[in-house]
C-alpha cells in the first residue's frame, strides 16, 4: 500500500530578524554584567618581569591602602592574623613562605611590620606579590 506524501519542503525566504534580536540581547547581556560590582578589596601591586615563584607551602596576606590587613577573605586585626598563621605554621609540616599581596601605596614601614609579624608567628620567608611586566616584543638578531 502507498500512503501520500504531505510533507513539503520550506520554500520560504530565511528570516534573519529573530536571530539579530537574540544576538543584539546577547550583546545587551554582556555589557551589563560587566557592570555588577566584583567582591574583595581593590589593589594595585607592583609591576616585574622575570621573578621566582614558590613550589612550598605558603599562606597569602593582603594589606590594603589604609593598611588593614586580610586573610582568608576576611578583614583581620594583626592580633588575630598573628594567632591564625601560628595555627597555620603548627598545621603544616614544611615551613611556609608568607606571601604579600600589598597595595602600591603601602609604605615600606605597613610591610616590615607585617614581616616580622610573621616571623613571630614562625614563618621566616616572605614574598611581595606583582604582576608580570608589559610583554615586550622579543628582540631580532
Amino acid at each position: 500500500m502507498k500512503f501520500p506524501r504531505n510533507a513539503r519542503i520550506l520554500r520560504s525566504p530565511f528570516d534573519m530578524a529573530p536571530f539579530a534580536a537574540v544576538f543584539f540581547l546577547l550583546v545587551i547581556f554582556v555589557m551589563l554584567a560587566g557592570l555588577i560590582p566584583v567582591p574583595g578589596i581593590r589593589l594595585q601591586p607592583p609591576r616585574a618581569d622575570n621573578l621566582p615563584g614558590v613550589d612550598s607551602p605558603h599562606v597569602a596576606v593582603a594589606v590594603d591602602a589604609s593598611g588593614r590587613y586580610y586573610f582568608e577573605n576576611e578583614m583581620v586585626s594583626s592580633n588575630r592574623l598573628k594567632a591564625r598563621l601560628v595555627t597555620d605554621v603548627k598545621l603544616s609540616h614544611k615551613p611556609l613562605t608568607l606571601i604579600i599581596h600589598a597595595d602600591k601605596s603601602v609604605t615600606y614601614d605597613q610591610l616590615v611590620t607585617l614581616t616580622l609579624l610573621a616571623s613571630s608567628a614562625g614563618i621566616h620567608d616572605a614574598l611581595l606579590a606583582t604582576l608580570p611586566g608589559p610583554a615586550t616584543a622579543p628582540a631580532q638578531p
